[in-house]
């Protein structure tokens, strides 16, 4: 074998070896940031199952025998109310975001209409206007119609809310559908309510799940219209959150058992829907 012949394969496992190193340290770099980031909900979720007398120790424990003794006391401290009108909040606006969405966006993309730009940007505008610029005309006029404190005026607003994200979503994959679908659907004669409900439906069901998990999320997470439109019979989740937080002192134990039973329903939807959201957020990102 001549060193002409040698130098290259060499060389070329002297890249493979720096390749394989440089995935290493990437793949090493991913996972130190994933706990950075994670850590807290780590710490979280440890927390809610310490005593009080643990929870507030210093320095902190890392040992100790896990209780349940916090959820007990979150759930029999009147949680159930709370959690119930946030599942009907967030359940109700959310089918109503969809029902409204899906017409919407496909009249936007696959049958659009002059100035449907000027629609777009109509629907996304409304979320550049501050919440905290429209809570008083608003808590004027449900205060007018005898609306305070009613869960209804929260779905409606969660509604308002979450249908120009739906409907910008929607849209979006709306416009990956082949033209040929719908063209060969005209000529077999299909309607405009057939194609929608038969062909293009399912053809979207994934972006449909990313928008509806989307819209679950913000609604379960909104605070500021609960806050402040709320009171003893229409008060969610994000409200009962901070009520544990009282003159007596921050519990954290049981602050931490309250926030971990108001993360479970969202991570149960999105580990229920994984498959479809992530199918859905990426439709679009290959051709």
């Amino acid at each position: 074998m001549t060193p002409h012949s040698t130098a290259p394969s060499a060389e070329r496992r002297s890249r493979e070896a720096r390749r394989r190193l440089s995935g290493s340290a990437i793949t090493t770099g991913t996972w130190v940031l994933a706990f950075i980031f994670f850590a807290p909900v780590i710490w979280l979720v440890m927390t809610a199952f310490k005593q009080e007398s643990v929870a507030a120790s210093n320095p902190p424990v890392f040992f100790f025998v896990p209780t349940f003794d916090q959820f007990a006391a979150v759930l029999g401290n009147g949680a159930g109310s709370y959690f119930l009108n946030s599942l009907i909040a967030t359940g109700v606006s959310t089918v109503f975001v969809i029902l409204l969405a899906v017409p919407a966006s496909y009249a936007l993309s696959i049958r659009p209409v002059k100035k449907t730009q000027d629609v777009l940007f109509f629907f996304i505008s409304t979320k550049m206007l501050p919440v905290v610029a429209v809570i008083m005309p608003i808590y004027v006029i449900a205060g007018q119609i005898k609306a305070l404190d009613n869960i209804w005026t929260l779905v409606v607003l969660y509604t308002a809310m979450n249908l120009p994200i739906a409907v910008w979503m929607m849209r979006s994959f709306f416009q990956e559908v082949p033209a040929e679908v719908l063209e060969a659907a005209a000529m077999d004669g299909a309607g405009l309510i057939k194609t929608l409900r038969t062909i293009l439906m399912p053809m979207v069901t994934p972006g449909l799940a990313a928008t509806a998990l989307i819209c679950v999320i913000f609604a379960w997470n909104e605070f500021f219209f609960a806050l402040n439109l709320t009171a003893a019979n229409a008060a969610t989740v994000p409200v009962f959150l901070v009520s544990q937080m009282t003159s007596e002192g921050l519990f954290l134990a049981k602050l931490s058992a309250a926030s971990v039973l108001a993360s479970l329903p969202v991570v149960i939807a999105g580990w229920v829907a994984q498959k479809q959201l992530v199918r859905g957020l990426s439709m679009g990102a290959v051709k």
